[in-house]
């Protein structure tokens, strides 16, 4: 079946980058800083450096030749909705819409919706409660096969209900268990523990995957590169492929980065200190892909 809009793919995450939905700061209110605490995040929010860091990764984003669309503002937003990749998943036939687990963040898809709408990109379905689903827990390791982590953000009747959206179009869907890692209050996404760089190369945190997941990437061919565990912290294993072995990172993990070179990658890199890590959402977090080649 061909893609149901020239303006919207799914099934890679790792094809040449050419259009990608962001969200600023400024549109998310970290100018007014509510709830950060609530939020989770590490501190309260510094807004100027924030939006500045967002501003490299536009620019960084432009360079690699992507069309860089900005979600509209929208009273439903919380500072969590800079991480535009958890609300809406790309597929080949359209937008699914996700029905985040952190509670906040359940009204960003109805934003999502009201853009793609008025950008003429068809929504194929919406996960509804009691499911819920991040795209953060969402990998497409080939476009007939789609890994979802199953923890306290998506939990089994939003796996269930993915199964029953894709099935018809010939997808299989695979859960892939979650560590408890920091328990419910942390983002531990599937996403952040992997990254897939290409076809057959993912970043990865090794010790917080689950051997199963270990084991069915390694029969597919996937070849590892771990981790400097000293920057778990600072989102080392959060890079956003943008094609043509090309790699956005954020500029703090300055070892894990090296290893990428060393592997063959050209990795670019923007400054994530505020942006990133004070809220817990690498560059993969921050973009939601919309076309890839």
């Amino acid at each position: 079946m061909l893609a149901a809009s020239r303006s919207i793919n799914g099934h890679s995450m790792v094809g040449p980058l050419q259009r990608v939905l962001v969200c600023s700061p400024r549109t998310a209110g970290w100018a007014l800083g509510d709830n950060w605490q609530k939020l989770g995040f590490r501190h309260a929010p510094d807004f100027p450096a924030a939006q500045s860091q967002h501003d490299a990764l536009c620019h960084a984003l432009d360079a690699c030749g992507a069309e860089v669309l900005h979600l509209p503002a929208s009273a439903a937003l919380t500072l969590d909705a800079v991480y535009t990749h958890d609300s809406s998943l790309a597929t080949d036939f359209g937008l699914i819409l996700m029905n985040p687990g952190k509670p906040n963040r359940a009204p960003e898809a109805k934003v999502h919706r009201v853009l793609y709408d008025a950008l003429g990109i068809p929504v194929l379905g919406e996960v509804q409660a009691p499911g819920t689903t991040e795209a953060g827990d969402i990998l497409w390791l080939d476009a007939k096969t789609l890994l979802i982590g199953h923890g306290y953000r998506t939990n089994a009747a939003g796996i269930a209900q993915m199964r029953a959206l894709l099935a018809p179009h010939g997808v299989e869907v695979i859960a892939a268990p979650l560590p408890y890692g920091a328990g419910p209050a942390e983002c531990l996404h599937l996403m952040s523990l992997i990254s897939l760089l290409d076809e057959k190369t993912a970043l990865v945190d090794l010790p917080w995957l689950a051997v199963e997941t270990v084991e069915l990437l390694k029969s597919r061919g996937y070849r590892f590169i771990e981790i400097d565990a000293a920057e778990r912290d600072t989102l080392a294993c959060n890079v956003l492929a943008l094609g043509k072995q090309r790699l956005l990172a954020i500029a703090e993990n300055k070892q894990t980065n090296a290893r990428l070179r060393q592997a063959g990658f050209d990795v670019r890199t923007f400054p994530g200190s505020e942006l990133c890590v004070n809220g817990s959402g690498g560059p993969t977090c921050l973009t939601r892909p919309l076309l890839r080649g």
